[in-house]
């Protein structure tokens, strides 16, 4: 606990650099501390179960741990780890669930006439926009989330999912397009 004290007011990115500079891997517990319950709660998002949600978390901190030599800083160590937690749920699900993304998209289809300009989604009701947050390909809601969400670079985003970056834009596109029919179609029929 001493330990979490005296670091807290350093940055992420300043206690990779002790632990890199000094070879004091405790002041990963630093790290864990801080972002546990964050990865926990992206991990519970896509697999709907604490427990796992709780394991992936530990896995996910621990491969953090051991890819730390590989953090060059190129971006800020919340984004960095977010990747590795998005990545390791998607891999999960794709296995668990044999989702391949472009049969997925192919066998649900969505018309290509629907003009994002008409939709605010400022007006949007958080709760349903969550209920159809899980209704889309994880891989899309990923796309979504570390867009809008945690505001990463595009490039960022194609590094992490491992595609090119105008398969990012055309993928985000087409996940915006699906969630506004989609809320469309759910939430302003009833109206």
């Amino acid at each position: 606990m001493a330990l979490k004290t005296k670091y807290q007011h350093k940055t992420d990115e300043e206690i990779v650099h002790l632990i890199l500079n000094t070879n004091n891997h405790e002041l990963f517990e630093v790290l864990y501390s801080r972002y546990f319950n964050k990865v926990k709660d992206k991990c519970y998002s896509f697999l709907k179960d604490a427990k796992q949600a709780e394991e992936f978390a530990n896995d996910i901190l621990t491969k953090a741990y051991e890819k730390i030599p590989g953090f060059k800083g190129n971006s800020s160590f919340s984004s960095w780890l977010y990747s590795i937690t998005y990545n390791y749920c998607i891999d999960y699900l794709r296995v668990k669930k044999k989702l391949h993304y472009p049969d997925w998209n192919s066998s649900n289809e969505i018309p290509e006439i629907i003009d994002e300009s008409e939709t605010d989604f400022e007006e949007a009701n958080y709760e349903n926009l969550l209920t159809i947050l899980e209704l889309i390909h994880p891989e899309e809601k990923v796309l979504l989330l570390m867009k809008y969400q945690d505001n990463l670079p595009i490039k960022h985003i194609a590094k992490t999912l491992r595609i090119s970056d105008d398969a990012v834009k055309m993928r985000l596109k087409r996940a915006r397009t699906r969630v506004i029919y989609m809320y469309q179609q759910k939430f302003n029929s009833n109206n």
